[in-house]
């Protein structure tokens, strides 16, 4: 009996960038290829759905061959087994590591360790992100967390040329390290309005003015512990709301250049002294690692839930922070300008981008 068979042969290793997706997400093949079938593969390649199950069941062991090298992405660059095409590659790797904004904020601020990753089960069922797809973004946060804590130098630049990542990613993955490292909470139900998006461009503001490498980029861990000195420093904030002459003073100040500017005024008026309490006691306290933890609790319920009470718009907010970080340069004795203006400015832009009025 004879068989005849089409043959094809050529050197460069053929991807489907649907299949490649299906096979991240953590589809079955099974699942897959009712998938595409679903979406009429079927009739624009005019084959039939054993040829369409044998096409993606060959793509997925291609796939599982190329994840060792996703692993160590400059390897794949320099490899012979696959010919891919270097856009591909930069696809391939790109993909690979982007994970899941649901998944990501159930994991934000945990240990990256085995514990935290027998709860990926629950993790999955809640998200509703494969638990598959799961144990690969999880995988994908610990390898380059413990790349770069090796490492001195930028955060974001080291990320990017071990990974081969885009600066977006890079970045976002530098906020996932920097959470991890410093155990922020975010898990409190206070705090579940807020995206990895807002965290993530909050850890961007931490990294670039609150860190060693803020001073010195080529220190030891530079961009994912704070530093200590600074933490130090903050303490001497304290002055504003002990000193009860600067502390009226200062009142005085802000709600002269707020008067007739916003209809919250009665309001900011009112509860200046407790929310300038609440923001130096933040600061002075920061020398603490569970105060760290709970830095942006301490954010919301101390600041943000006050205001929102009080119907500060966004607006309102902005203005406000601008003239309260202000006025203190022109208290005559307040003799701590620049640890001020390093605090205030990190708070500020943290407050703003977690203020939705």
């Amino acid at each position: 009996m004879s068989v005849e068979l089409d043959v094809f042969v050529g050197n460069t290793t053929i991807m489907d960038e649907e299949v490649y997706q299906f096979w991240l997400d953590g589809y079955t093949v099974n699942d897959a290829v009712k998938v595409r079938m679903e979406g009429g593969v079927l009739e624009e390649c005019e084959a039939s759905a054993e040829v369409l199950r044998s096409d993606t069941m060959d793509q997925y062991r291609t796939f599982q061959m190329c994840e060792r090298l996703l692993h160590s992405p400059a390897k794949l660059a320099n490899q012979l087994l696959f010919q891919i095409p270097p856009h591909r590659q930069v696809m391939l790797i790109e993909r690979y590591y982007t994970f899941d904004g649901v998944f990501v904020r159930e994991v934000l601020g945990k240990k990256l360790s085995k514990g935290t990753k027998k709860d990926l089960d629950d993790v999955s069922a809640k998200t509703g992100v494969t638990l598959k797809s799961c144990r690969r973004q999880f995988d994908n946060f610990k390898r380059v967390f413990k790349v770069v804590e090796e490492l001195k130098g930028p955060l974001v630049e080291n990320i990017r040329q071990h990974f081969l990542l885009s600066d977006k990613l890079a970045r976002d993955y530098a906020a996932i390290v920097f959470f991890a490292n410093n155990r922020f909470e975010t898990g409190k139900k206070k705090l579940h309005y807020l995206t990895f998006q807002d965290f993530a461009f909050c850890a961007g503001q931490l990294i670039s003015n609150w860190t060693v490498g803020a001073l010195d980029n080529m220190v030891e861990d530079m961009d994912v512990d704070l530093e200590k000195e600074f933490l130090q420093d903050l303490k001497e904030l304290k002055i504003l709301i002990t000193d009860k002459d600067l502390l009226d003073q200062h009142k005085s100040l802000v709600c002269t250049a707020l008067r007739g500017k916003t209809k919250a005024f009665n309001e900011m008026e009112a509860n200046f002294k407790n929310l300038s309490r609440s923001l130096v006691n933040i600061a002075a306290k920061l020398t603490n690692t569970k105060d760290v933890r709970d830095f942006f609790i301490d954010l919301v319920e101390k600041f943000i839930e006050p205001c929102r009470s009080d119907k500060w718009t966004a607006g309102d907010m902005r203005l406000y922070l601008t003239h309260y970080t202000n006025s203190a340069h022109i208290l005559d004795t307040f003799k701590h300008q620049v640890v001020w203006d390093r605090y205030m400015g990190v708070i500020k832009s943290c407050i703003l981008k977690m203020y939705h009025d």
